[in-house]
Parts: structure tokens; C-alpha cells; sequence
């Protein structure tokens, strides 16, 4: 059982037929688009059509660097869950936490750790929303304000074309669907929406980035909130995904500001470090705090290009660490 959605279909006692009838309408829901995770497959379309990978194709290399910095949540947080008890399944779902995106943690505990993707899940949400008020302390406590206040040396810019983004997307999404299928739905989504905002199908990309988007973020926040009930939540193991998950987030925002630093020495100093925070991939949330944060000390410096860069690309290299445990665990598991 998942909770209290997945209920007998026939009933001897009136009471249990009013108890079904409250949650009836949310059955099929559950069943046709949140069990099979295809719910995180519609998020990822519409943050696909919200993404410029125009930003990522002008610094490929700084933007990929400080994404796969900021991963260090992610793979650093699995030997630990492992050390304190957890299946490598357990392990590997909470440690995506550190990705920072909620709809990547859903599919990896769906497909891993199914018993505890309800737990896990609302462990990844509401961390999110705690961690990005709780991110800005830490950039304040890792980069002193004389090295917050760099401006980034103004690089020619580059004009890309929309075919050429739509080609980037269309090869980058069958390398990835290839070298990791059991994540290609998610790679498949993404990219999709990539594919219609750089196509210029207006009427398909306000429907995907607006009903769609907004209607899977609703229905999967409120299924959650159904099946997230008080016994669940009083589990012994939920005190050890409430560490392990702020653990995972705290090592991935330490990782992408050392990132940040590995970019300010190769630049000769010329590389503003805060700019690493954004490697974490809730788009466009870090590349905001990371902005947030430049502006305060000195207004004038913008870092939102570079920031969104790192943004983007934290999106993909989440995506391939969640393809990696999907694929490789249920293998080294048997």
C-alpha cells in the first residue's frame, strides 16, 4: 500500500463507502499520472519550455563545472545514508535531495524506494522552501563581501540561433535516453519542452508552461498532502531522512560555491564565486538568490547570465545523477 488512496474496491461497511467517496475523484489521478510518475514528467515539460539553453551553449564548460560542483549533495549523501542503515534504494532517493528539485526526487523514489517516496518527497518539498531563505547565510559565511561585490569580466557575447538550440536539444536528449533509459521519460519531458519554446509553438508552450505546469505542481502537492498521513510521518526512519535530506542540500550549496571558487582562481581572480550557488537546479530560484545576494553588497554587478547558465545545466546534470541511480542500484542490488 501507498497510502490511503489505494483502497479496496468493494466495501461492507457504509462508513468505509463515505471514507472512499471523500478521495474518490483523486483515484484516478493517482493511479494514471502520480503512481507511474508521469506527474514529474509533465513538471519537467513545463520547465522545459521556461529554459533558454542558449545560456548553457555560451559557457559550456563554466556552466557544466559549476552544475556537476553542485552535486556533491547528491553523491556525497549516499555513502552516509548507507553508513546509517538505509537500502542503497533509500539511500540513493534521499540522497537526490541535494539536486533541489522536487519532481527528480519523486521519479527516484518512485522507482527505488517506493514504501517511502511519500516521506521522502515531502522531505525534499519542504526543505526547498526552508533552504533557499537558509542559502544566502551560507554564501554570506563562504564568500567574503569584498569578493561578492566582483564584477564578472563582460565576455563577447554570442548569438544562437533557435535552430541551433533545438538542435543542441534534440541531440543532447537521444545521447541521454540512450546512455540512461530507464530516466529517458524525465530526459524526453525536458527536452520536449525545450524543443517547443525554441520551435516558437506559442499556443503549445502557454499551455505547457502555464495549465500543465501549474496543474501538476497543484495535483501533486495535494496528493502528497493526502497521502501524507500522521503514522507516516511518525516512522523511525523519518528523523534520519529529515538529516540526511538538509545534509545532502547544505554539502550541494557548499559544493557549488567551492565551484565558484575553482572558477575565481582559474579566472586570475576575475570570477565572481557566488555565482556557484546557482549550479543547484531549481530553475530559476538559485540563479535569483544568487543575483539577490551580488546586488545587495553592489547593485550594479549583474551575474544573472552566468548564474542562469549554471541554473540550466544543474537542471541536465540532475537529471543524469538521477539516471545513474535508477539504472546502476536495482543492478549492484542483485
Amino acid at each position: 500500500m501507498h497510502g490511503n488512496l489505494l483502497l479496496a474496491p468493494l466495501v461492507a461497511e457504509p462508513s468505509q463507502l463515505m471514507n472512499i467517496l471523500q478521495i474518490e475523484c483523486l483515484q484516478p489521478i493517482y493511479t494514471f499520472a502520480f503512481s507511474n510518475g508521469l506527474i514529474a514528467c509533465f513538471v519537467f515539460m513545463g520547465i522545459g519550455v521556461l529554459l533558454d539553453v542558449g545560456y548553457v551553449m555560451a559557457r559550456p564548460f563554466e556552466s557544466m563545472f559549476l552544475a556537476l560542483a553542485a552535486e556533491l549533495g547528491t553523491i556525497a549523501t549516499f555513502p552516509v545514508a548507507m553508513a546509517w542503515g538505509l537500502t542503497a534504494n533509500e539511500a540513493a532517493s534521499i540522497a537526490m535531495v541535494g539536486g533541489a528539485d522536487g519532481p527528480m526526487v519523486l521519479f527516484t523514489s518512485l522507482k527505488l524506494a517506493p514504501k517511502l517516496f511519500v516521506p521522502i518527497t515531502v522531505v525534499a518539498y519542504l526543505y526547498l522552501g526552508l533552504t533557499y531563505g537558509g542559502y544566502p547565510f551560507l554564501v554570506r559565511a563562504m564568500v567574503p563581501k569584498s569578493i561578492r561585490m566582483l564584477p564578472v569580466r563582460a565576455a563577447k557575447v554570442r548569438t544562437i540561433s533557435s535552430g541551433a538550440k533545438l538542435t543542441f536539444a534534440m541531440v543532447t536528449c537521444v545521447v541521454l535516453c540512450l546512455l540512461f533509459p530507464v530516466a529517458a521519460p524525465l530526459f524526453l519531458s525536458l527536452f520536449v519542452g525545450v524543443a517547443v519554446r525554441e520551435a516558437g509553438l506559442k499556443d503549445f508552450e502557454t499551455f505547457i508552461g502555464g495549465p500543465l505546469l501549474y496543474g501538476s505542481t497543484f495535483f501533486l502537492g495535494l496528493l502528497l498532502g493526502v497521502l501524507c498521513e500522521a503514522s507516516t510521518l511518525l516512522q523511525p526512519i523519518i528523523f534520519k531522512l529529515l538529516v540526511l535530506g538538509i545534509l545532502s542540500l547544505l554539502l550541494s550549496g557548499i559544493g557549488g560555491i567551492l565551484g565558484g571558487y575553482a572558477m575565481y582562481f582559474m579566472s586570475g581572480r576575475r570570477y565572481n564565486p557566488v555565482i556557484g550557488i546557482a549550479g543547484l537546479s531549481c530553475v530559476p530560484t538559485t540563479a535569483k538568490v544568487a543575483q539577490k545576494i551580488v546586488s545587495e553588497d553592489a547593485p550594479r554587478v549583474i551575474i544573472m547570465p552566468q548564474a542562469l547558465g549554471a541554473n540550466i545545466c544543474g537542471v541536465i546534470t540532475t537529471a543524469v545523477i538521477c539516471g545513474i541511480y535508477v539504472t546502476l542500484i536495482p543492478l549492484l542490488a542483485k
